[in-house]
């Protein structure tokens, strides 16, 4: 939209079909068209940041605040969002559980920190993790890095092990349990194959990759 041949604002495409070159508009007229225009931008905007991945409701407010959205048009939109299900903390939290245990596996604490850092309520937290095993996550941690190996001396290999386990919010309890079974696999005591040639499992996506910012 251009005023006295001066760049204003945005207005959405339909909008502007509307309008005719040399237009009067009256202050209450530019007001409205100001308004529908930076609503749709937002709502334009939101959708391409939904296109990298899932969101939670307050990680989608902080963007199009930080965009210089006003209070009710974030409010607006993140509302029409949630209306067609694009926004939805319960569907966000069983992906963001399901990527990690997929690609880089955490400890329930941890999972439980990132998901309350992205604004998810703490009952929709514990409805995602409710099925969570964190034994299995522990190990699916650990045993790729066995390959690569915590040292060959039993002292050792505990404790970078279990640090390492511990970097990843896993209990003691459930680290200790996963520590055990990669030293007695460690040590030629346990059957599994340790042949592992791949890298850690980690998948990008965006500029913020997943993985970067679990």
């Amino acid at each position: 939209m251009f005023i006295d041949d001066e760049y204003a604002f945005a207005v959405a495409l339909e909008r502007a079909q509307s309008l005719a070159k040399g237009q009067e508009l009256s202050p209450q007229e530019t007001a409205k068209l100001k308004a529908e225009g930076d609503a749709d931008l937002a709502y334009q905007r939101s959708l391409r940041y939904l296109a990298r991945r899932p969101r939670s409701r307050k990680e989608m407010e902080d963007y199009l605040t930080r965009h210089k959205h006003d209070e009710d048009t974030v409010a607006a939109t993140v509302r029409r969002l949630e209306e067609r299900r694009y926004v939805d903390d319960d569907a966000f939290a069983a992906f963001w559980v399901e990527q990690r245990n997929r690609f880089r596996p955490r400890g329930l604490q941890a999972l439980r920190h990132e998901l309350r850092q992205k604004g998810v309520a703490r009952d929709v937290i514990e409805q995602a993790l409710e099925a969570q095993d964190d034994a299995g996550a522990a190990w699916a941690a650990l045993h790729p890095r066995l390959a690569r190996g915590f040292g060959d001396e039993q002292r050792a290999f505990f404790q970078k092990a279990m640090a390492y386990l511990a970097r990843r919010g896993f209990a003691y309890g459930v680290a200790r349990q996963a520590v055990e079974r990669g030293w007695a696999i460690q040590s030629g005591e346990g059957e599994e194959d340790l042949d592992y040639d791949g890298e850690d499992d980690e998948v990008e996506d965006e500029g913020e990759s997943f993985t970067d910012e679990l």
